[in-house]
């Protein structure tokens, strides 16, 4: 099978929901020999991408009836949720791991692999934006519960948002009704960096977004994947009901 930067998961769906995972996988192309030279420990870490959310993406976007998109390469190749000039697009050391295949990448190998993984990426991911005028866009992401030497991290679930909260405002209101979660505004970091994948698609065109980050610890099996996105979905349709759009 010829290698795809991307895989989408219920295209033809016509709903206005567009379900997005810009750190579904650990895959590192063939064309880079499948390896950036990291243990397969660390390939499995957050640090190569965002553990259990492709699953939350997929069990989402069906209780949505709405399509998805997920990247098919590791954010250590290159990073589709950073701006094509962010310093930490492709990255050389994360989280105490140094990445051999990273190393030697200079101008030119970031440019190809812009071409190859990031641009078709978010090609095809304007075009499932672009399909109707009404589009809401909704990212799934997955975040550690601790970073080494670092805190441990509270909060099951975080939504994040930059200036247009219209949708997550009664989204986050929904959650913190949940009698057992713990939930973040714009944690565990800020909710926004210019350029990044919710300010290319969602900002820059005023379409109704936002961002899930879920502790990957409660996202580790199908089951758990599932039973969040279901959870998710029927708060979300709630939350879009009560927008102005």
């Amino acid at each position: 099978m010829t290698y795809q930067p991307y895989t989408l998961h219920g295209e033809n769906r016509s709903s206005r929901w567009l379900i997005t995972c810009d750190h579904a996988t650990n895959t590192v192309p063939p064309d880079l020999g499948g390896t950036l030279g990291l243990p397969d420990a660390d390939m499995m870490r957050h640090i190569a991408f965002d553990p259990g959310a492709a699953g939350v993406t997929r069990a989402l976007a069906d209780a949505l009836g709405a399509p998805a998109i997920l990247s098919n390469f590791s954010r250590l190749v290159i990073d589709p949720n950073r701006s094509e000039d962010d310093p930490t697009l492709l990255m050389r050391l994360y989280d105490g791991s140094v990445i051999p295949g990273n190393r030697a990448a200079d101008a030119a190998e970031k440019e190809r692999r812009l071409n190859a993984y990031y641009r078709p990426y978010h090609a095809a991911l304007e075009k499932l934006a672009a399909r109707q005028d009404d589009t809401v866009i909704v990212a799934v992401h997955s975040y550690t519960r601790q970073l080494k030497s670092r805190p441990s991290r509270p909060w099951h679930i975080g939504v994040l948002h930059a200036y247009d909260a219209r949708l997550s405002d009664p989204f986050i209101a929904a959650l913190e009704k949940e009698p057992d979660l713990v939930v973040g505004r714009n944690q565990p970091y800020p909710g926004h960096l210019p350029g990044d994948a919710i300010d290319r698609h969602a900002l820059h065109h005023g379409r109704l977004n936002t961002l899930i980050e879920l502790r990957n610890d409660l996202i580790e099996t199908h089951a758990t994947q599932t039973a969040w996105g279901e959870r998710l979905a029927p708060l979300l349709a709630a939350a879009l009901e009560q927008t102005a759009q």
